[in-house]
Order: structure tokens, then C-alpha cells, then sequence
């Protein structure tokens, strides 16, 4: 499993970034994307998550500012983000999610960093 992000960077509150994965080694149409991030001394949380029939899930935090999308022909998973404010800054990781009985486990990328300053 292959896990490439991009499209992340400096930009001003109200501004947008387009961040996109390409992932490769494994099945993609029929698998869950998730984009979550880590902000400096708090835990990774989820952003947004595409199912492989195209179901969505954001967190409040990001709902109604915040699209992700994937494109299988391609196999990339994007994240539009739009109305970013200061508290969006994080390193944001692109995931493959992978259901078992016991829970999620997860293959991540190696992250891109979105700093919003104010």
C-alpha cells in the first residue's frame, strides 16, 4: 500500500487548499478513504471519510466548508477546503481504513502540512 499526499501549504484564513492523495497497491474503488490530521499536541482526529459507494463523513468541525471526493479511475482521494481558519492548521494524512470484526486499522500517508494564519 502506497499512500501519497499533496497540495498542502501556507495560505490566509478564509482562503482554500486542495489537498489530493494517489494512492496505488491495492484495491481502490472498493475501498474506504478517510483525510485526518493532527494538530501540534493534540491527537489525530477525522476529517472526512468517502466510502467505496461514495458516502460521506466530516467531522462538525469541517461540515459545509470541507468536500472530499475520489476519483477511481485515477485513484485519488481530494480534500476541498474552503473558509479555512487558523484552527485547521495540522498536518493532514491521507488513510486507507480497513474494516475488521475488532475495529478499524488503518495504512497512512506520509502527511502534508496546511498552516491558516489569522
Amino acid at each position: 500500500v502506497q499512500l501519497q499526499a499533496s497540495g498542502g501549504g501556507l495560505v490566509q484564513a478564509g482562503g482554500s487548499l486542495r489537498l489530493s492523495c494517489a494512492a496505488s497497491g491495492f484495491r481502490f474503488s472498493t475501498s474506504d478513504m478517510g483525510w485526518y490530521r493532527q494538530a501540534p499536541g493534540k491527537q489525530r482526529e477525522l476529517v472526512a471519510r468517502i466510502r467505496s459507494g461514495d458516502i460521506t463523513d466530516y467531522a462538525d468541525s469541517v461540515k459545509g466548508r470541507f468536500t472530499i471526493s475520489r476519483d477511481n479511475a485515477k485513484n485519488t482521494v481530494n480534500l476541498q477546503m474552503n473558509s479555512l481558519k487558523p484552527e485547521d492548521t495540522a498536518i493532514y494524512y491521507c488513510a486507507l481504513e480497513i474494516r475488521l470484526i475488532v475495529g478499524l486499522t488503518y495504512y497512512w500517508g506520509q502527511g502534508t502540512q496546511v498552516t491558516v494564519s489569522s
